[in-house]
């Protein structure tokens, strides 16, 4: 078989690509979002809520770091300015008070978490369709780990994961 030259050749992976760069914008917003209720929190939950939310920061720049790895391993250019994750992402942000109740802070991480869980189901769709299983398998095992925190959270503020619904 002959080889394509190089300006002929097509993107492989082109919805997959970007799915990923979709999710670092949200990623970081998200990041931004936690670490915000992270500092604005009050409440007789305080101390034992305020560490989780630093377990909750990690594993969100762990998926951040681990999708721009993977889309620039695919080739791809990962949304890496302030200005950039702004236009891009989906996720709302607001300006910090000390109005709100743990519960209404978790509540609002929870939302955000239900938009990236849709957001991994699309991916994990994509990719599977693009024939791009290592995408794939990564973006399964992050799916999986954005449900159970849906589950805890909304658990710690006396609701339902409402993840099948």
């Amino acid at each position: 078989m002959k080889d394509i030259p190089s300006k002929e050749k097509k993107m492989k992976y082109p919805k997959t690509k970007e799915i990923l760069n979709q999710l670092v914008a949200d990623l970081t917003q998200m990041h931004m979002v936690v670490h915000q209720h992270h500092w604005y929190m009050r409440g007789n939950r305080f101390l034992k809520l305020h560490p989780y939310l630093d377990d909750v920061m990690d594993e969100l720049a762990d998926q951040l770091d681990q999708v721009s790895e993977r889309l620039i391993t695919l080739d791809g250019n990962p949304v890496s300015t302030l200005g950039e994750i702004v236009e891009k992402t989906k996720i709302p942000d607001e300006k910090g008070n000390w109005d709100e109740t743990i519960d209404e802070r978790y509540a609002k991480i929870v939302d955000g978490y239900h938009y990236l869980d849709n957001l991994y189901e699309k991916g994990i769709e994509v990719s599977d369709e693009e024939g791009d299983y290592s995408t794939n398998d990564m973006l399964t095992g992050f799916h999986t780990a954005i449900e159970k925190r849906i589950w805890m959270m909304s658990a710690e503020i006396g609701k339902a994961p409402e993840i099948d619904q």
